[in-house]
């Protein structure tokens, strides 16, 4: 079995893993706000489809239009799309507040210079893996 990691390494593995929401809007929105918008985009999708297929049969029954002409009218028009923007790293997260803090005179500038560059060199650092253990 390997060792255990040092604080250090813990540290440092935390600020390259761990995840911060970055976007603007509240972390416990996005929770709901994600379901929301993948729904939306889903339900237009199929609206789309069902409108297309509707026009192709008519309202009596099917048309004598042939099922290659329906699947072109369906593919002529792009579905709709949506995708989660990334959560930025911790340390990326912490270097941002740092700088804010730096420019709005709540730390000294030395200080807080100081500090981001702490956490950028961890950030650069050696990561270790469980393969260099052995």
């Amino acid at each position: 079995m390997g060792r255990g990691r040092s604080p250090q390494e813990k540290k440092q593995l935390s600020y390259a893993k761990d995840r911060r929401n970055h976007y603007g809007e509240n972390d416990k929105s996005s929770r709901r706000n994600i379901r929301r918008n993948k729904q939306a985009v889903n339900s237009a999708n199929r609206r789309l489809a069902r409108t297309v297929l509707v026009t192709a049969t008519g309202p009596l029954g099917p048309d004598d239009a042939p099922a290659d002409a329906v699947e072109q009218d369906l593919l002529r028009r792009r579905p709709k799309t949506w995708r989660k923007s990334p959560d930025a790293p911790l340390g990326a997260a912490v270097v941002r507040a740092l700088g804010r803090r730096a420019r709005l005179g709540i730390d000294e500038p030395e200080g807080a210079q100081q500090r981001i560059r702490r956490v950028r060199a961890g950030l650069r650092g050696p990561a270790r893996s469980a393969t260099d253990e052995l």
